[in-house]
């Protein structure tokens, strides 16, 4: 059974709204022109405060932090199976469309008007955990992992990419496209997948174990 409804560069309108349906798309270099700003921004306030070797630390954490949330909003959140109508209607919405059209560049990398709420939010919360300078330094390091993640999100369904890594992330994303969307919920790399053994390997691993069972 196919796992899409169309595997054309086309989009489907999502709202009778003109306004609303505006809204949800967006050029895939948005999220670079807009986020990469905030890191600098961040990392020269950081900077301010933290010795250069602190700030390194602090940013790796960062983005470490980011493959950790990348992996479980993709899993979790993503992938969430709704039983109501409504709830079913959202999902669409967020995520659904993209694996119904999954070459549909229009609506590859996640919305502003999502995105940014979300940044937001996640800013003040590390703001009331982290100390000043760290806590830049830390959101600095996150949002550049978003950055990454959603660029090389849409590189992997327009781009060729080139070398080892380039080929190997392409043809594990679309594995979850196109063989197991339960598997390979990481997109900017496999390490959480190995930790939460839901590589397609294992996927596929556990499901001939259940069955000899």
């Amino acid at each position: 059974m196919a796992m899409y409804v169309s595997n054309k560069d086309e989009t489907v309108r999502l709202f009778k709204n003109p306004v609303l349906e505006y809204f949800s798309h967006i050029h895939p270099a948005t999220p670079v022109v807009v986020y990469v700003p905030v890191v600098v921004w961040m990392l020269v306030r950081s900077a301010q405060v933290l010795a250069w070797y602190q700030l390194i630390v602090i940013a790796l954490l960062g983005l470490i932090g980011w493959t950790l949330f990348e992996y479980v909003f993709h899993r979790f959140v993503f992938h969430y199976e709704p039983k109501s109508q409504w709830g079913k209607k959202l999902h669409f919405l967020v995520h659904g469309v993209h694996h119904d059209y999954p070459r549909d560049r229009t609506r590859l990398v996640m919305p502003l008007l999502v995105s940014v709420p979300l940044a937001t939010l996640l800013y003040f919360a590390y703001g009331a955990i982290l100390p000043s300078g760290w806590h830049e330094g830390f959101f600095a390091g996150f949002v550049a992992g978003y950055v990454a993640y959603d660029s090389i999100h849409y590189m992997t369904h327009h781009w060729p990419m080139r070398g080892r890594i380039g080929r190997f992330l392409k043809a594990y994303h679309m594995k979850h496209h196109y063989v197991d969307d339960r598997s390979a919920f990481g997109v900017s790399n496999p390490l959480w997948d190995y930790v939460f053994a839901t590589t397609p390997q294992q996927k596929s691993l556990d499901q001939r174990v259940s069955n000899a069972h």
